[in-house]
């Protein structure tokens, strides 16, 4: 069930999860579009991490439709139970907006770090969907296991975080308070996280700095302990019958680059994309190479489409 509003060329849909949750979508392009590409954001940010990538995209593909939609407990989206902050939900999520919005027709998913993960999650809950309805994935500073192993990850390993998840179920709203303190105090080692050694503007911090902070300390807390058994490996062979891009920046501590190189190699012709000196925030610090590389993929996708048809039609 869906309701939707009209505002310039962006449509804004509220959809229903199977658990009732409401999720925030948000529409651009022509709805008769030949293909749908949906744009899946990280943990901790929200729709509007993807502004200046999904604006270059409508502009350099006018002939598709972009969707962007807010996780559960993210940005405009509705809090959720706790328990229900887990991948195998966000899968679940994903699809309850493909049949609000784009029920029929060929999708590309791209994921962004959690939005990443969930692209991975969604394509192993519906591997029959690979090379029919998923005609193209890309997974952009992303990882497909291991993410406690390497770089900022291992964190997710030490003490501290399990004490802070216990603190937060004890006092979820003295957390929050804490939070708000704790996100300026930890500024600077969010920016070397999130951009790597590049220069970025003041806006583009700003808007990083913003997106975390608005974001409840429970769903920061809670998906945390998914990340720590997430592993969606067996899927990433499957995606060989599809163009796949994955891209990240090599200066990535939250996904360093050898996450993005193991899963290039376990998918034959994979697009892998190394943005120099770029970090965890590539779509924030350099969306126009993120949205060239996508427009290449969605040019591919439409092109593999098209001689799927050709040899079917000849079989």
């Amino acid at each position: 069930m869906s309701t939707i509003s009209t505002l310039a060329q962006e449509r804004r849909v509220a959809v229903s999860a199977e658990d009732g949750a409401r999720l925030a979508v948000r529409e651009y392009g022509r709805r008769d579009a030949a293909l749908t590409v949906v744009l899946i954001h990280g943990h901790c940010l929200r729709t509007e991490s993807w502004t200046e990538v999904r604006d270059a995209l409508l502009r350099d593909n006018p002939g598709a439709r972009v969707v962007c939609y807010d996780h559960r407990g993210h940005g405009d989206s509705a809090t959720a139970a706790r328990h229900s902050y887990h991948l195998e939900q966000l899968g679940h999520d994903l699809r309850a907006v493909l049949d609000a919005v784009a029920p029929t027709g060929p999708v590309v998913l791209v994921g962004h770090s959690m939005g990443g993960m969930t692209v991975l999650t969604y394509a192993d809950q519906h591997r029959h969907e690979i090379g029919t309805r998923i005609v193209g994935v890309a997974l952009i500073a992303t990882a497909a296991s291991g993410l406690a192993d390497a770089g900022f990850g291992r964190l997710l390993r030490h003490p501290i975080i399990a004490g802070f998840q216990a603190a937060v179920r004890r006092a979820p709203r003295l957390m929050q308070r804490v939070k708000q303190v704790a996100c300026t105090v930890f500024a600077p080692v969010v920016r070397a996280a999130e951009f790597g050694d590049r220069q970025v503007s003041p806006r583009v911090l700003a808007l990083a700095y913003a997106m975390h902070n608005e974001t409840p300390i429970v769903t920061m807390a809670s998906f945390l302990s998914a990340f720590m058994t997430y592993d969606r490996t067996d899927v990433l062979p499957a995606l060989s019958a599809i163009p796949t891009l994955i891209l990240c920046g090599s200066a990535d501590l939250m996904t360093p680059p050898s996450h993005s190189v193991a899963m290039a190699a376990a998918i034959d012709y994979a697009d892998l994309v190394l943005v120099d000196g770029a970090g965890h925030s590539v779509i924030l610090e350099q969306p126009a190479r993120v949205a060239e590389a996508l427009t290449r993929l969605v040019s591919r996708a439409s092109g593999h489409r098209t001689l799927n048809a050709v040899l079917a039609a000849a079989a």
